[in-house]
């Protein structure tokens, strides 16, 4: 099993209960989440050691944050505490023909006013086989990029690789005026692996893809970043086709550099119940799969059904096992497991 280190903002997500509008009733669910956090607890249930980096408010609500991970198995000394506040979104789920919603409330958070804090990397990152970050730290300001950038730096540095999910947040880039395409073009070309579409290469890059399909759209976006980013080596993705807000059909793409196109069946998911922290399961099930010796194929096939299998938990946070992730490889069933 692999260490992997991951750098972001711990959150508060305030649903709205069941199906119901924000505040149709005065009520609210908890959950804690955030898109690095959320990769940590999932490789942390697959067995791996897991290490949270950042920061949060030095108050209840930030020792409760810090706490849910450690319940999962993720080692938490690194997350620091600073006054301020903790950063929250509020999500409003879907339902029929209505999207899910999410409002975002993270300007000036403890996390984002010193830029997710100064760390001793070199430390920190001693004994890894993997740093994992996203595009949503950057899209918080300035410091925290540039927080980013010295963490992928840092590992690079050390010789670890460097996982970098697109993430793209248009919503938190505008609220600061935030130069997308520079800074993240900028953080790409540190990573080894990146999990994104070619629509963040098309942000970044300020080009459009053709393509008939998906994949062939994928695989023009991914050649494109191959150009760009000589560090890159792999890029992958989930084709998502949304039936309606309930039912969707999930499949993966995958390309390494010199390499064929990888892709998987597409699996049919009706009663979603949570769609969020799908793309950061899919995540660590690909990581998953490379720290413990799958091909790249099997390693698809891997994150993909980890991904497919979270829109069935409620909450950001995956916490299921390999032996669940490979029952669904093996189509094990429905009935009771008794």
């Amino acid at each position: 099993m692999g260490k992997v280190v991951c750098f972001g903002e711990l959150l508060l997500r305030l649903g709205a209960p069941g199906r119901e509008t924000l505040l149709q009733t005065p009520a609210l669910e908890v959950h804690v989440g955030g898109a690095e956090a959320n990769v940590a607890v999932s490789l942390a249930r697959f067995g791996h050691a897991a290490r949270m980096v950042g920061v949060v408010a030095d108050n209840p609500l930030g020792e409760a944050a810090v706490g849910e991970l450690r319940r999962h198995g993720v080692d938490t000394t690194a997350v620091q505490r600073q006054p301020g506040r903790m950063g929250l979104y509020f999500l409003t789920t879907g339902a029929v023909h209505r999207p899910s919603q999410v409002l975002y409330d993270r300007a000036g958070s403890a996390f984002a006013q010193v830029g997710g804090g100064r760390h001793d990397w070199p430390t920190l990152l001693a004994g890894a086989d993997w740093l994992h970050v996203s595009g949503v730290t950057p899209a918080l300001g300035a410091e925290a990029a540039r927080g980013t950038l010295e963490a992928m730096r840092a590992a690079r540095a050390a010789g670890i690789r460097v996982s970098f999910d697109g993430n793209y947040r248009p919503q938190l880039w505008q609220a600061w005026d935030g130069d997308a395409p520079t800074l993240l073009r900028g953080l790409m070309a540190e990573a080894d692996v990146m999990f994104a579409s070619h629509r963040d290469i098309e942000v970044v890059l300020g080009h459009v893809f053709e393509g008939d399909t998906a994949q062939e759209r994928f695989a023009a976006g991914a050649q494109a970043a191959f150009a760009a980013f000589p560090n890159l080596q792999r890029m992958a993705a989930t084709v998502r086709v949304q039936r309606s807000v309930d039912h969707h059909a999930l499949s993966a793409v995958s390309l390494r550099r010199g390499e064929r196109l990888q892709g998987t069946p597409e699996y049919e998911i009706p009663g979603i119940v949570d769609r969020i922290g799908t793309g950061d399961a899919f995540a660590a099930g690909v990581l998953h799969g490379a720290m413990s010796g799958r091909t790249d194929a099997d390693a698809l096939r891997f994150g993909l059904a980890a991904g497919c299998l979270k829109h069935s938990l409620p909450g950001d946070f995956s916490t299921l096992g390999v032996a669940d992730v490979e029952g669904f490889l093996a189509q094990a069933g429905f009935d009771v497991r008794r």
